[in-house]
């Protein structure tokens, strides 16, 4: 009684194989060009963070000199991780808590510090508005480097360079 007619498709519609392979293509591409990128600029904004730290580090002592008429946290003994004194004496009147270093993939992230006691002179040039000191990181410990002579200098205790290639100690 009723007939449906039954009619073939004709002009699909739909992307052919070649078509979608130049977008993988191009995909890929920009992938390989973008990624990069990317990851520098993780690196930067972790170095960022870490430089915005020390600059609060660096405050926090000052204002503690001020507070205690020049008088800077001692330290325990040299080459020694400083123990949870320091910690009560700048936590939390002058820094709600110890920072942690952000560094990227090749050193862990940390607020430990390591302790440098100063005894004589200071020689060599560290940055323009740091004292100047000898120093050189302790590659087996990263972290905070502190030391108590001339204000209680903070370093970071890295011994590499950083996205613009200087030595991360003279940040």
């Amino acid at each position: 009684m009723f007939m449906i007619k039954m009619s073939k498709k004709t002009g699909q519609r739909g992307f052919t194989l070649i078509e979608l392979m130049i977008v993988v293509a191009i995909i890929g591409i920009l992938a390989a060009v973008a990624v990069p990128k990317f990851a520098e600029m993780i690196r930067k904004s972790k170095e960022g963070a870490t430089k915005g730290s020390l600059s609060a580090l660096r405050s926090s002592m000052t204002i503690y000199v001020s507070d205690n008429e020049g008088m800077t946290p001692l330290s325990r003994a040299a080459g020694s991780v400083l123990d949870t004194t320091f910690v009560a004496v700048m936590t939390p009147k002058y820094q709600e808590s110890i920072p942690t270093i952000k560094l990227g993939t090749y050193f862990s992230d940390t607020n430990a510090f390591y302790i440098r006691v100063t005894t004589g002179a200071w020689t060599g040039d560290k940055s323009p508005d740091t004292p100047t000191e000898a120093w050189t990181a302790d590659s087996e410990v990263n972290g905070w480097a502190y030391s108590s002579a001339s204000d209680g200098v903070v370093w970071v205790n890295v011994s590499d360079t950083d996205a613009k290639n200087e030595d991360i100690t003279s940040w």
